[in-house]
């Protein structure tokens, strides 16, 4: 009895499904299968050689560092969203932790009100919320609005729920995964608007803002600023996933926040690693090495993409073109006579089958908070070598147009996949 009431909030919780299907793919591998491994979205760029350089330069640093981060790094985070998000952020009101899925974790265990979500998501907004007992809301979300939520949506929810006073925060992603979509200025206005109105919360997760293809990402916070926390990191623009690190970076108005996800981190990890820190400091800096490195990271991420997309359309595969990260959310729905007479009714199957005949990794659309029956499922098109890809860009002039032949054999492998996702589902 006492077991089953300590595990009461995670009982039937499986471990996260992007971590899941790596190591599925890890051992199919192991088994000598070639793998064509869509599942994990991780970074394939090598970590700046600036920002290598300077972790090298302070493995020294052993000391505790200060609980929200070490100040020299809020400072250089502050001036990193000054310059290229146009925001007033004060370097006090900047927190540094171990990941950015860590301090969403925190925020959700010391803001107590519901918690909105559009549908798609990232996976793992729901389980953090699960594990602490807040209630989720998703509003949901369609092929035909790119798979975001539209500011006539939020209005209807708040509406339909006639509770203008209730604590809620909503958490939105852009450019997004699981489909690398963003949002135009005019609906960040839009929703930023309903937000005030309704005084909600906005945590605004710009991961991928860095990598919008076009470098023209916009921050909500620019319309909302007193009501958005902007989630940050080095992950996924900066390669430096196993690094652990991301930012927290709060308006004024919301530093009593601080305090107590400040307490809570103290009791947990503490601090993040020292030598990581003070080389985060060198790549929030910036400077023409990594300017390069973000132009030619999102050229190749926009070809690649793009690619991919035509091939899905020119196959009558439902998709959009992305607009950011690495990302696309194919939807297979005009299959699903031919699916539905190969025993397949959900996207869990259709992704567990593929992987078994064709040996391709995705991610079912139901693990991104859609309904089970759908036939949608996430491809991360990053399975091949950053190094060479980035070389190969370099190689062409800015002015030229960038194709995967320039990348040369490096994404061969990759596109033999995407054949393989077509060839099945036709």
């Amino acid at each position: 009895m006492h077991q089953n009431s300590l595990n009461l909030r995670t009982r039937g919780m499986g471990k996260s499904a992007t971590l899941s299907i790596n190591e599925k793919s890890t051992q199919l591998q192991a088994e000598g299968k070639i793998v064509h491994r869509f599942g994990l979205g991780q970074s394939p760029f090598p970590v700046p050689n600036c920002v290598i350089q300077a972790l090298k330069d302070n493995a020294h640093q052993k000391d505790y560092l200060p609980v929200q981060g070490l100040p020299e790094l809020q400072r250089s985070v502050a001036e990193s969203h000054r310059n290229v998000d146009q925001l007033d952020i004060d370097p006090q009101n900047v927190m540094i932790g171990p990941g950015s899925k860590e301090l969403m974790f925190i925020l959700q265990l010391v803001f107590y009100g519901d918690i909105l979500i559009p549908s798609p998501c990232w996976v793992s907004y729901q389980p953090q919320a699960d594990i602490i007992g807040r209630k989720v809301r998703f509003i949901k979300t369609s092929y035909n609005e790119r798979w975001r939520i539209m500011p006539h949506h939020l209005l209807d929810f708040l509406k339909r729920e006639n509770d203008p006073g209730r604590p809620r925060l909503l958490i939105l992603n852009y450019p997004g995964n699981p489909e690398g979509q963003s949002y135009s200025k005019h609906e960040l206005e839009a929703i930023a608007n309903i937000a005030r109105e309704y005084n909600i919360i906005i945590l605004s997760d710009e991961i991928y803002g860095r990598i919008h293809h076009e470098g023209e990402h916009i921050s909500i916070a620019r319309f909302y600023p007193e009501g958005t926390i902007i989630s940050s990191g080095l992950s996924k623009w900066c390669g430096a996933g196993g690094w652990r690190i991301g930012t927290f970076s709060f308006p004024k108005t919301l530093s009593w926040l601080l305090k107590p996800m400040n307490a809570v981190a103290s009791e947990t990890y503490t601090s993040v690693s020292a030598p990581i820190q003070y080389a985060a400091i060198t790549a929030f800096n910036g400077g023409k090495e990594i300017d390069e490195y973000l132009i030619h990271s999102r050229r190749i991420l926009k070809t690649l993409g793009t690619t991919i997309y035509e091939e899905f359309k020119q196959a009558n595969i439902l998709i959009h073109k992305p607009e950011g990260a690495f990302y696309l959310f194919p939807d297979f729905s005009l299959f699903k006579e031919n699916l539905k007479r190969r025993n397949i009714f959900d996207s869990q199957t259709l992704c567990k089958n593929l992987l078994q005949e064709s040996c391709v990794a995705l991610l079912p659309g139901s693990v991104f908070g859609r309904k089970p029956n759908e036939y949608t499922a996430r491809l991360a098109y990053v399975n091949f070598d950053g190094d060479k890809a980035l070389k190969g860009s370099m190689a062409v002039p800015l002015h030229q147009n960038l194709t995967l032949d320039h990348l040369g054999e490096n994404m061969h492998p990759l596109m033999t996949g995407i054949h393989k996702i077509i060839q099945w589902i036709q």
